[in-house]
């Protein structure tokens, strides 16, 4: 088989080597490698600390809901209970759904990735690691923002769907649901940084010689996961802001009075929302391939299998959008094509349940709390599974929706998928980041009460449900049998909270972090991630031959240790990490990465204003906190792409990499991509949403700008993408000075605003506004959207041109140049097709 990149396999046979490693390499990493103490602890970016800060604010959002969980079955427990006004119930229970899926279950397994895909790639860190701190200080600061709302009496009360008209200015007049629709903005802008670290992670910085058919199964699961969240999120963001609009600016989006459609949010929502389910569940599958091969002490059966399922399962889940909107009137041969979609969804899921069936079959388990948690939740999982084809069934759907058989089908698939797989995880490698790993004996209590409870608390709703109680209600009349089931239902919530106590106790006792000196590979796993660690991650990056290296090679770790594999110590005297190609995993060059920061954080709580300001209407200060997170960001990027002294490093052996690569094949360009999909999806939704309330409401419908009005467009909208792809090209010519490069995107940048101006005037002359009809609602969202793109392509000409001033532009190409013409490109592209959509559709076809 042909090298993927040109690099000669044959080289890894150089490894291990025997040479005795210098005295005072471990010491010099550990030097690079250092964390701040004190306060500036808090500038730390190193994957240890920031992963499991991450997972610790994650596990505090869970039990802040769990709380309002036991408060609402205490309400319910009996008929007309008065612990709870109704006000104020539909207000815990917002929060709880809310902050259950945004601000627990997404991030946790996101902060999972964080924590332990460096390890188990056997990289030094994620490449971008201050955009994983800036992400957790965004969701941290924002999350207990958003949270504290509920003391104030600003709780969000429309449920966590947030349905529109209930959700419009009409019905909910106050700032609360505005907390909603501007605090989800910190979970979406953590999200999306998390997903672009862990795409570009998974695929440029595995391990030598970790091709895709050796890379460990979470990290397939990540890989798909954030994918999902690249392709889904947009949904969401687009939602929100439609919504945000329509209260603020009275953009009709969903007032049917005026050409909106209040069903446009249940799509947008829904596109992004049962997707959600599998983001939060394939994650969780992951870990539990991963545990359950280590825990039976045998390779997984089926990894092809797997890996199939997981692609399968991203890929069929956006077909089942609409699998929460069967009674609301659609078309037959939707709801047919959708309840097909439901049920073949849980074919691979199927797929995955089998193979962990067998691996336990063929290993030998032992009686330990991951165990216990893998299998008590391999049950659960499946219970939910079935009561999940159920209601895929249109008539049963039809009868059972929106009662307590949905919420008891929701929380069997959810805490069986993915709570009690995270709870193994939490036992499984605890001891990979704690001096002492945690209690066996209060691990299994903390398993049976939490297991018990599951069932007594949400097996009965199933009844309860079918005997006609609704759902979202925060009381009863007494007689109509629902007593007994409640009553039950919440003893079992208490159930599940004593478990938890007992875990944090477990917790407190047990966990204390550290990097260097942790309890080890306790329960024998064959992976990457329990080779020897400190704040460097590995102390140096082996060649990986198979699935499972530990088991079979037992001297890894040692030679690992002595420093025998790639990058033994720092070849440039900066923090580095290796870049491979992202299928074969062949070493492309040397990452130097960036170092503790305090930029990440600052932008984090400018970031955190920004919305909170805005939520309360203070729009000066919230303009003025956003300017100064936008700042701290450029602040941040201004140490980074920036060659260094050493063109090309020693990383082992003789074998020679360069320290500083250009063009497609670096881990900026991936970035950038993976965020032009995003803004791209983005786009895709809204242009959705045009069609979608065309197709409803056309006689809302008025004419567009005329024709002639294109021209001057398109024509800026190709200027500014021709002036940058010039300045790309003229920035390799010797003879050209590196102002004229700099120059011409700054040209680029104004045809960019001239375009948009442009855009923006002519549909002003028409006379139709955002506040007009649907149609003046969705063509000014688009006209925002673009605005948005042209505003950040200005700032990126003139944050190039400064750099360019400071002398920090290198020819023959820079990074900075390539991300700014690809941005450049891309708004250009997306204002020309928006302007052609909205003049010519209806208008001209």
């Amino acid at each position: 088989m042909t090298s993927e990149t040109g690099f000669d396999p044959k080289l890894y046979d150089r490894f291990p080597t025997r040479e005795p490693r210098p005295e005072g390499e471990l010491e010099e990493l550990e030097r690079i490698w250092h964390a701040p103490t004190g306060w500036a602890r808090l500038t730390v970016v190193n994957n240890n600390f920031i992963g499991t800060w991450y997972v610790g604010a994650a596990f505090l959002f869970f039990i802040l809901a769990g709380v309002l969980a036991l408060v609402m079955r205490t309400q319910l427990a009996l008929p007309l209970q008065g612990i709870l006004p109704q006000e104020t119930y539909n207000q815990f229970f917002t929060m709880h759904g809310t902050v259950m899926m945004f601000l627990f279950a997404v991030p946790a397994v996101e902060a999972l990735g964080v924590l332990l895909l460096p390890q188990m790639l056997a990289a030094r860190d994620l490449p971008f690691p201050r955009l994983s701190a800036y992400a957790f200080w965004a969701y941290l600061v924002g999350g207990l923002s958003f949270f504290c709302s509920l003391f104030f009496g600003l709780a969000p009360d429309g449920g966590w769907f947030m349905y529109p008209p209930l959700t419009s200015i009409a019905y909910s007049p106050g700032i609360n649901a505005d907390f909603w629709l501007l605090g989800i903005g910190f979970i979406e802008i953590s999200a999306i940084a998390g997903a672009i670290e862990i795409v570009v992670g998974v695929l440029r910085t595995r391990a030598p010689g970790m091709t895709l058919d050796k890379m460990p199964i979470f990290a397939w699961a990540m890989l798909v996961f954030a994918v999902m969240i690249i392709i889904g999120f947009p949904s969401i963001i687009l939602g929100t802001l439609l919504l945000e609009l329509e209260r603020a600016l009275n953009w009709p989006f969903f007032d049917p009075t005026r050409g909106g459609d209040a069903l446009l949010w249940q799509h947008l929502f829904w596109f992004f929302g049962h997707p959600e389910v599998y983001i939060i569940f394939l994650p969780a599958a992951g870990l539990v391939s991963m545990m359950v091969a280590a825990l039976a002490r045998t390779p997984l059966v089926g990894y092809q299998l797997i890996v199939l399922a997981l692609l399968a399962t991203g890929f069929i889940s956006f077909g089942v959008w609409s699998h929460h909107m069967f009674v609301t009137g659609m078309p037959t041969l939707s709801v047919s094509f959708f309840s097909a979609a439901s049920m073949a969804v849980s074919v691979p899921a199927g797929i995955q349940v089998f193979s962990w069936i067998a691996t336990v079959a063929v290993g030998k388990p032992r009686n330990n709390t991951p165990t216990l948690f893998l299998l008590g939740g391999l049950v659960t999982f499946v219970i939910g599974g079935l009561t999940g084809v159920m209601v895929a069934l249109v008539p049963f759907d039809w009868q059972a929706h929106d009662s307590y058989f949905i919420v008891a089908h929701l929380h069997y698939v959810l805490i069986g998928g993915m709570v009690f797989p995270l709870f193994a995880a939490f036992y499984y490698w605890a001891p990979m980041m704690s001096r002492r790993a945690l209690s066996e004996r209060l691990g299994k209590w903390v398993f049976w009460l939490m297991f018990a409870g599951m069932q007594v608390a949400f097996l009965p709703m199933h009844l309860t449900g079918l005997m006609g109680m609704p759902r979202r209600v925060y009381t009863y009349l007494p007689g109509r049998d629902w007593e007994v089931t409640n009553m039950i239902s919440t003893i079992g919530a208490y159930m599940i909270g004593l478990g938890v106590l007992l875990f944090v106790i477990d917790l407190a006792r047990n966990f204390r972090f550290t990097a260097g000196d942790e309890a080890g590979n306790v329960y024998g796993g064959g992976t990457l991630e329990w080779l020897p660690t400190g704040l460097y991650s590995t102390r140096s990056i082996p060649v990986v031959k198979s699935r499972e290296p530990l088991w079979d090679d037992p001297k890894l770790s040692d030679d690992v240790e002595a420093g025998r594999y790639f990058l033994p110590n720092s070849a440039t005297g900066h923090r580095e990490t290796l870049i491979t190609s992202p299928i074969r995993a062949e070493p492309e060059y040397l990452q130097i990465m960036p170092g503790p920061s305090a930029w990440p954080l600052f932008a984090a709580i400018f970031t955190a204003g920004f919305f909170l300001l805005l939520t309360v209407q203070a729009y000066n200060p919230s303009i003025a906190s956003g300017v100064l997170a936008v700042l701290c960001v450029l602040r941040w990027l201004w140490e980074t792409d920036r060659p260094v002294a050493k063109a090309h490093a020693d990383v082992g052996a003789g074998i020679i990499l360069p320290t500083y690569a250009t063009g497609p094949r670096t881990h900026g360009w991936w970035a950038m991509t993976v965020l032009l999909v995003v803004i791209g999806m983005i786009f895709v939704m809204a242009v959705f949403s045009y069609l979608y309330l065309y197709g409803v409401h056309p006689s809302f419908w008025t004419s567009p700008p005329d024709a002639p009005w294109l021209l001057p467009i398109i024509g800026g909208h190709a200027a500014a993408a021709g002036f940058a792809l010039l300045a790309r090209r003229l920035l390799a010519r010797e003879r050209t000075t590196l102002w004229t490069p700099a120059t011409l995107v700054l040209i680029a940048a104004g045809f960019a605003l001239f375009a948009f101006a442009i855009d923006w005037w002519s549909w002003r002359a028409t006379g139709l506004t955002g506040a007009t009809s649907g149609q003046g609602a969705t063509v000014h969202a688009f006209l925002a959207l673009q605005g948005i793109l042209t505003a950040i392509v200005a700032l990126m000409a003139l944050y190039l041109a400064a750099r360019n001033a400071r002398g920090i532009v290198t020819r023959p190409r820079n990074n900075s140049m390539d991300l700014t013409v690809m941005f450049i490109a891309y708004t250009a592209a997306q204002g020309t097709l928006a302007a052609l959509l909205t003049r010519l559709f209806p208008g001209a076809i």
